[in-house]
């Protein structure tokens, strides 16, 4: 009988990141979209993909340029608000034959400006992979757009065949929303905070922390209320990346406005986020002094560990964490983790070879896999975590922890395990 294929995590570790199998390289088979992943495996699917993403832009609008199969899962945005914003160029047969859609496309700009009973701050055109395999040259098209509509056209490129690459397309629309912004006079005590396309959460220490540094004011691209302050993004004196995929939006607006970066990766191993707030400390010529928060932390593990023991995890990919990495922090909590369902990259496979150590037999398993279609519940799962991982164990309690407002640092911690006390009180997935 056929069977979800895994490898446990000795036998990845043993291979070799040259080594990982075929059956977890999404690039060399087939995958499968299965309702465990289709809310993040494509570039185009709910929360923030490519489409959404590229509205973050105060008062934009986007023009979807596309056949009526791209387009089509695009009617979860007026769900969520945005119908207003969200407008349409559909192409036909002879468009894609043929590349006329590009004379098209300047004009629909026009267009859809002139009927806007105001002037957007700019146009976001997305395009798919249409436009990719006919080798578009988007910008020259965005600069005709504006020369057209008398408004600035940024480009959106919500390609799935460039996930793998060196610019996936959620970096590149990072890029994008951000490209907007014009030189203008650093203030010394401003920062931003890049990475997400919402904000942290209210109670995360990194706020106070940059306030006891004399950072006055601390910005977000989400919680711009409108175009002017989105503007004012560019009088940061540095760049707080959060999420990898901001680096290259980061490097660009060193290149053109002058504001360097430091970066700062999501963790949930305590001793690791100290450390990361001590060489960030060293960056600015500051000590933070983050006991409090730690201290908070260590209590929400000790207080969980106490009160349920060891539980056995199962671990998805669609949450606010690495897999790899929140498993690794779960075992070096006393907990034990029995499954993990990700995608093995060579900045995580280190945190592959210590879970290995710590837990041998953990079963690696890629959702993307056409063989998670034989997938069975073993039984032995006491709570997950992740959206997919509840997919996987309907009756398991545990939490989805993937919700729009972001959990980072000693704040992260907490939060998990509060939702996990929860969840498992009410015996449920919240």
């Amino acid at each position: 009988m056929s069977e979800a294929f895994y490898i446990t995590a000795k036998n990845l570790a043993e291979k070799g990141y040259n080594g990982i199998p075929s059956e977890l390289k999404s690039s060399e088979h087939l995958i499968y979209s299965s309702p465990a992943t289709l809310a993040f495996n494509s570039p185009g699917a709910k929360g923030f993909g490519v489409k959404r993403a590229g509205l973050a832009v105060p008062n934009s609008v986007m023009l979807l340029v596309a056949p009526g199969c791209c387009g089509r899962n695009t009617a979860l945005l007026n769900d969520l608000g945005y119908n207003e914003r969200f407008f349409y160029l559909m192409l036909d047969d002879t468009d894609i034959v043929t590349g006329r859609h590009l004379t098209k496309i300047p004009k629909a700009v026009k267009e859809l400006c002139g009927e806007l009973d105001y002037t957007p701050s700019a146009v976001m055109i997305c395009i798919t992979c249409v436009d990719a395999l006919l080798g578009t040259d988007m910008e020259r098209v965005c600069r005709k757009c504006e020369e057209t509509a008398g408004v600035p056209a940024v480009p959106c490129y919500m390609y799935a065949l460039i996930r793998e690459k060196r610019l996936p397309p959620m970096a590149a629309v990072r890029r994008a929303v951000y490209s907007l912004l014009k030189p203008q006079k650093r203030v010394s005590n401003e920062c931003n905070i890049m990475g997400f396309f919402s904000p942290l959460d209210d109670g995360c220490e990194i706020y106070p922390l940059l306030k006891s540094a004399g950072i006055k004011q601390v910005r977000e691209l989400s919680r711009c209320a409108d175009f002017e302050e989105y503007s004012r993004l560019s009088r940061a004196n540095f760049n707080l990346v959060l999420n990898a995929e901001s680096r290259y939006a980061a490097q660009e607006m060193e290149k053109s406005l002058g504001i360097p970066s430091v970066e700062l990766t999501r963790m949930y191993q305590l001793d690791k986020i100290g450390n990361q707030y001590r060489l960030l400390g060293q960056a600015i010529g500051v000590v933070f002094d983050d006991e409090e928060y730690r201290s908070a932390a260590e209590k929400a593990v000790r207080d969980f560990r106490e009160k349920y023991g060891s539980l056995n995890f199962a671990v998805g990919e669609n949450l606010n964490a690495d897999s790899f990495e929140l498993s690794l922090a779960l075992l070096r909590y006393g907990f034990n983790v029995g499954e993990i369902y990700g995608t093995v990259t060579e900045r995580n496979f280190i945190f592959v070879k210590k879970i290995a150590e710590l837990s041998p037999d953990t079963k690696i398993f890629s959702n993307l896999s056409p063989t998670m279609l034989f997938y069975e519940d073993s039984g032995d799962i006491d709570a997950v975590i992740g959206s997919d991982a509840a997919y996987y164990h309907p009756n398991t309690a545990g939490v989805h922890f993937n919700e729009e407002t972001q959990p980072f640092g000693y704040r992260g911690v907490v939060l998990l395990f509060e939702k996990l006390d929860k969840a498992i009180l009410e015996n449920t997935v919240i």
